[in-house]
């Protein structure tokens, strides 16, 4: 900015700064932001709000003895910063804020506000998957464990003791547990890399240190062997359970025993069940995103290409500074390949927003704290820029300037709140930026279609729109940095960038300039909504491969033990259909009861959710019966193809090895 500063220090590599997520390069004194601001300096005006502040406790000192002492010098601190020109009721509440301290030994982080709960979610999904994991090896080590009757049998005849054997399954189990836990810290290691690039932005990069430590390494360490006593410890017990004469009586015989066939079956409805939960969870999430991935936005988002001015590195007066603006805006018109272009305080889906108490003439009486609209101060072509129609009176144009009569553009949802939908053509309105310095009054001379103002989520807010030329008239200042939204004639409107730089440079070298498509401002608007479907939708159908390999793997296993009574079956003459009914009989029924204890749990678990959904209820039936025909589906099909195998059977041959 043109302002030498001397070095003085140096912080360590690990140090980001006081903010997580985001690292700085510089840090100065903020008693040093006039030098860089100048005459706009923020630190002498009472109502800026951007601050924290941010103490070390004594030592001994608790937070909320912290509150309490500051709490007594709060009519002090209010005073000194008290804003002259607010209204009585703001005042009001400004003065019964209390201060309140947090603890900040974590540092202090909007990416972790926001982001904590859709985290808190995806845990919760890995977790039920883990479960489903562990579900199905406890199946498959069960099934292991009936085939070994016979040599558990001998071990015990032999003089083994029953801990023995528990002890050589569990660390069967654990080998199993240690080998997924180092595959895992693999993936795991390019996965955090992953997970950080998703959640940066063109404009906003997130700064992350997601390394595996021994925090990391001490959790995988803990996970793995609660993971090996899931699964492992009911088939090391029951397998050492065995009684020797019996399992040696059975040993060669097509049977299992009615508790390992209970407890297999118990285990397969509980996969299946937590599968629906995380299908439901993942359809849930999947369609919010679709939801507002193709939200009628009320503009253009395609051929709209967005740049930020930014005119404090320039020696432009700021009296000047809105006739600048409109000599960027013509030169950027004369550019070829621009259709449309016009300048604004605030682009759609920035996260920015302007907003202000207003007054309208004959309008519907409101509460003083009710009469609030967001508002936009734009140039001529705006609207035609962004694709926004004007449904009634007329758009700005170039008569729209300073001492022409003051004029405003206000959107439906104004008409619709201020004056119950009624036309407001020819009505005025009345506002204030400081509040005790009003605006002049305006006439309303058009009305234009509601458009998305500051965030997908949020209802279309009542909207009044100001020309440029006319913005507040009367403090004659203009904002040091303004957006010009520039509308492509064909093509990709990043191809314009080059040109259009190159116009606004020919106006002021100075001028910094930020390009970004306005399709990837609504695009980062949606980060946390990809990045929870993205991540729920592969848990989701991680699950089902799990479900299904699960099903398949305990419904051959069957097959395998009943392979004799099948064989008898067909020798007395049972059709091969009537042995695939059989057969999938049995897994209809557990995929069934599955189903119905997992849409139950699905409904409860909902509620949990219902914050992180747009457009949907959190019990939504059309996300409830597809995830149910699913799994049903993913059932049938595993089910299906031992039921086939079993039905080929050649009966002589099984009898001959019978």
């Amino acid at each position: 900015e043109r302002v030498p500063f001397t070095i003085i220090g140096v912080a360590p590599p690990d140090f980001f700064g006081p903010e997580v997520g985001r690292a700085v390069d510089v840090m100065i004194p903020l008693g040093t932001e006039p030098l860089i601001r100048g005459k706009e300096s923020f630190l002498d005006r009472r109502s800026t709000w951007w601050l924290t502040v941010m103490a070390r406790l004594k030592s001994g000192q608790s937070v909320d003895s912290a509150t309490a002492a500051i709490r007594g010098v709060q009519a002090q601190i209010r005073e000194t910063t008290l804003p002259l020109d607010w209204r009585p009721s703001d005042l009001e509440g400004y003065l019964k804020e209390k201060f309140t301290l947090v603890g900040a030994a974590n540092g202090n982080s909007q990416l972790r506000r926001r982001y904590e709960q859709p985290l808190i979610t995806i845990l919760v999904v890995v977790a039920l998957v883990l479960l489903i994991a562990c579900a199905n090896i406890a199946n498959l080590l069960l099934a292991r464990a009936t085939a070994r009757r016979h040599e558990w049998s001998v071990r015990l005849a032999l003089g083994a003791s029953r801990w023995r054997l528990v002890r050589l399954l569990l660390a069967e189990s654990l080998v199993l547990s240690v080998a997924g836990a180092a595959l895992g810290l693999l993936i795991a290691r390019c996965g955090a890399q992953l997970l950080v690039q998703a959640l940066s932005t063109q404009n906003n990069t997130v700064f992350l240190d997601l390394s595996l430590d021994w925090r990391v390494l001490g959790f995988t360490s803990g996970v793995t062997i609660l993971t090996a006593l899931l699964f492992g410890t009911a088939p090391a017990f029951r397998a050492s359970g065995v009684a020797p004469m019996e399992a040696i009586k059975e040993h060669g015989r097509g049977t299992s025993g009615d508790a390992r066939v209970s407890m297999t079956s118990g285990l397969v409805v509980a996969q299946v069940a937590l599968s629906v939960v995380l299908v439901v969870a993942a359809g849930l999430f999947m369609r919010t995103f679709g939801s507002l991935a193709n939200l009628h936005l009320g503009f253009d988002r395609d051929p709209v290409l967005l740049v930020q001015i930014n005119a404090q590195r320039t020696e432009i007066p700021v009296t000047d500074r809105l006739a600048t603006w409109e000599r960027v805006r013509q030169s950027v018109l004369a550019v070829p390949g621009v259709a449309a272009a016009a300048v604004s305080f605030v682009t759609p889906v920035s996260g920015m927003t302007w907003n202000n108490r207003v007054d309208v003439s004959d309008g519907v009486p409101l509460p003083e704290r009710q009469r609030q609209s967001n508002f936009n101060a734009i140039t001529p072509g705006w609207f035609i820029t962004f694709g926004t129609p004007v449904l009634a009176g007329r758009d700005f144009n170039e008569s729209d300037r300073k001492g022409a009569p003051p004029v405003i553009l206000v959107n439906q949802a104004f008409a619709k709140k201020f004056f119950n939908g009624a036309n407001p053509i020819g009505h005025t309105v009345t506002w204030g930026l400081g509040n005790t310095v009003p605006e002049p009054t305006r006439e309303i001379v058009g009305l234009v279609a509601d458009a998305v103002y500051r965030s997908l989520r949020e209802p279309i807010p009542p909207t009044m729109y100001v020309p440029v030329a006319q913005f507040n008239e009367s403090r004659q200042v203009a904002p040091p940095s303004v957006s010009i939204s520039v509308r492509s004639a064909s093509g990709s409107p990043a191809l314009l960038a080059r040109s259009v730089g190159a116009a606004i440079n020919g106006v002021n070298r100075d001028l910094a300039l930020t390009y970004r498509p306005l399709a990837d401002q609504v695009n980062a608007s949606l980060t946390q909504e990809r990045l929870v479907a993205m991540l729920s939708g592969f848990f989701g159908g991680l699950a089902l491969l799990l479900a299904g390999l699960g099903l398949y793997g305990v419904t051959s296993y069957a097959v395998s033990r009943r392979r004799t009574e099948i064989g008898i079956r067909m020798a007395l003459g049972a059709a091969p259909a009537g042995v695939i009914r059989l057969v999938l009989s049995r897994v209809s029924l557990l995929v069934g009861i599955g189903v119905l204890a997992g849409a139950g749990a699905s409904v409860w678990a909902s509620k949990f959710v219902a914050t992180l959904l747009y457009g949907l209820e959190p019990r939504d039936p059309l996300t409830l019966v597809g995830s149910a025909v699913t799994l049903a589906a993913v059932g049938a099909l595993a089910g299906w193809l031992p039921a086939r195998r079993a039905s080929r059977i050649d009966p002589a041959e099984v009898l001959r090895d019978s």
